[in-house]
């Protein structure tokens, strides 16, 4: 699980107008944060160059593909350089709730309509069930993520950061918490672990904290407590808030 997670944690996080690359610093280290405010495919590309990191086995390429009809989404042509550099197959996990992307057939049929087919190989990692990963957290004693997870041996993330209607902001930590959990496995991140059925309902912090076990609206992240999320993720030794910016321009 750790081989998993040391590489999960290498990422690209897009944030409007910059372009930034995180790498997971030895505990001593501050953590360097390169940053572009060049959102373009080159600008992609010297982002996860900076980042110093060749993948090594069969590589998985995360991110969001997006809800139809109209949501934030990373287009196929900004990232498509990044993701063939990485020879990466792009994945992304059923929902929870219902919509387009609840069932695998639909699911596939947007990764299509968004562009990804046409970059790289795409998979659902939960298309054939979960697997059970062990967790010792407050709220977790277990993680379900997708079947297919453990079949890739490093993980790029690709996340953009967005406005989110329950946790406040939406960034890495939940793409691959909540975004790497099988349909079963976000209803147990979002009740805390009480519910495999129903994510609705759960006690909110209990939700934040949950999501860093498991990995410019300021009305929005402020009234639902978003910070909390980064806040617990530190102190179970997930990352650290405190890092230096590289620019890259």
């Amino acid at each position: 699980m750790k081989k998993f997670m040391r590489s999960a944690l290498l990422g690209l996080m897009v944030l409007g107008s910059l372009v930034s690359a995180v790498f997971a610093a030895a505990p001593q280290e501050i953590p360097a944060v390169y940053m572009t405010k060049s959102i373009t495919p080159e600008g992609m590309v010297r982002a996860y160059k900076a980042l110093n990191w060749t993948p090594t086995g069969r590589v998985a390429v995360k991110l969001s593909t997006g809800e139809p009809p109209a949501s934030n989404y990373l287009r196929a042509e900004l990232i498509a350089d990044v993701v063939r550099l990485a020879g990466g197959t792009i994945v992304e996990c059923n929902t929870a709730y219902n919509g387009s992307r609840a069932e695998s057939a639909m699911h596939y049929q947007v990764a299509k309509d968004h562009g990804f087919t046409a970059i790289a190989p795409f998979a659902i990692l939960d298309e054939k069930g979960d697997a059970s990963l062990p967790a010792a957290g407050v709220h977790l004693k277990e993680n379900l993520v997708g079947k297919a997870f453990t079949d890739f041996d490093s993980y790029l993330v690709l996340t953009h950061f967005k406005g989110h209607a329950m946790a406040g902001f939406g960034g890495a930590i939940k793409n691959i918490s909540i975004g790497l959990a099988s349909r079963t496995g976000k209803c147990l991140l979002h009740s805390a672990g009480k519910s495999r059925t129903d994510p609705w309902g759960g006690v909110q912090d209990h939700f934040l904290e949950s999501m860093g076990e498991g990995a410019s609206l300021v009305n929005r992240i402020e009234s639902r407590h978003g910070l909390h999320t980064l806040e617990n993720a530190e102190k179970i030794g997930l990352g650290r808030r405190k890092y230096r910016l590289v620019s890259l321009d």
